[in-house]
């Protein structure tokens, strides 16, 4: 299984948001991770989730990836677009 990493889409499997998919925005420690989706989760309220209460898809946003990891300024329609296909 790949590991998770900043860009990775993950599948929320516990809590309120269970069922949908968000990309992982930072790594915070080896037990938790911020995500975001851009519509519920907007990128200046990003989620503290434990890695355990979430799936990895073994997909990585490459695109936002580079940008997190710049400092590129990230808009939360990009996020969206970029899981439209996931959460409908």
């Amino acid at each position: 299984m790949q590991q998770i990493e900043v860009g990775s889409i993950v599948l929320s499997t516990a809590g309120r948001d269970k069922g949908r998919f968000f990309v992982v925005l930072e790594i915070v420690d080896d037990n938790y991770i911020k995500i975001v989706d851009g519509a519920l989760r907007k990128l200046e309220k990003a989620k503290l989730k434990k890695l355990k209460h979430v799936k990895n898809q073994n997909i990585v946003l490459e695109k936002l990836k580079t940008k997190f990891e710049e400092g590129i300024k990230v808009y939360d329609a990009e996020v969206r677009s970029a899981l439209k296909s996931y959460n409908g």
